[in-house]
């Protein structure tokens, strides 16, 4: 009898943290991510379209007499008027007294190009970027609109939203469940449940315990992570100084907002 093999459990990806003092300009790395995503896409065959999986539809023998026309979806109750447009719209704006970073907020990132960035560029903000790529790719991940702000010398914010392809996966619910484990984690994440986002039943916040090493200044950290239809919004802040809960909790509620 041949013993059960169990698959080895795997771990929720782990964001990377930023570097607050020694910044390095990776050219390589955003022209080697650039080409890896477009040469991935230009190899993929095209994806047929699904089979109808519903037989004999009928539809009515004539269109509704004039002015019984069923009505039309409002923008609240139709969130493919708002995600289907120019997702950049749907970013929160700078903070009062921020700036657009000068520099990648996550070590190994890249900067967002008019506020872009690439399925190859999102997966470099992960420690293994490989997994990230791969996993995104299986979700159907469609675009990522993203905005970097940076307040005084240290203070970094980083709003990142994600968006996957509708109707084909659980892309947005399952990301965001996916990276909220890994929040909750002791290890690498905050170490406990985050609390919840008002006026959302899965947005969380969560404050990171400090990180300190010696020659460096501390590095405080926060994030928000939540999803709305197909799109997942993750948001960051990393600083020198502590950064208190309703400070990541306003531009989490801001966002769910404009979402």
């Amino acid at each position: 009898m041949v013993p059960d093999v169990q698959e080895p459990e795997k771990k929720p990806r782990r964001r990377g943290r930023t570097t607050l003092i020694v910044v390095a300009a990776a050219v390589l790395g955003i022209v080697a991510g650039t080409a890896v995503g477009y040469k991935i896409q230009a190899d993929r065959p095209p994806t047929p379209l699904p089979v109808l999986a519903q037989e004999g539809l009928t539809y009515p023998a004539k269109a509704a007499a004039k002015g019984q026309e069923p009505a039309a979806l409002s923008a609240k109750e139709d969130t493919l008027v708002r995600t289907d447009g120019d997702l950049r719209k749907l970013l929160i704006p700078k903070p009062r007294g921020a700036r657009t970073a000068s520099f990648p907020v996550f070590k190994g990132g890249t900067m967002p190009r008019d506020n872009w960035l690439t399925p190859a560029d999102y997966a470099y903000e992960f420690t293994d970027e490989a997994q990230s790529f791969t996993y995104d790719a299986e979700k159907d991940i469609r675009r990522i609109a993203a905005a970097d702000f940076q307040q005084g010398e240290f203070k970094m914010t980083s709003v990142r939203l994600v968006q996957f392809r509708d109707g084909v996966s659980e892309g947005a619910s399952d990301s965001a469940v996916e990276q909220q484990s890994y929040m909750s984690d002791s290890q690498d994440g905050a170490g406990y449940d985050g609390d919840a986002v008002k006026g959302s039943g899965n947005a969380r916040y969560y404050i990171v315990p400090v990180e300190n090493k010696p020659g460096y200044l501390p590095n405080y950290g926060a994030r928000a992570i939540g999803y709305r239809g197909d799109v997942m919004f993750d948001i960051s802040i990393f600083d020198t100084h502590k950064i208190s809960k309703s400070d990541i909790r306003a531009l989490a509620e801001q966002q769910l907002g404009r979402l």
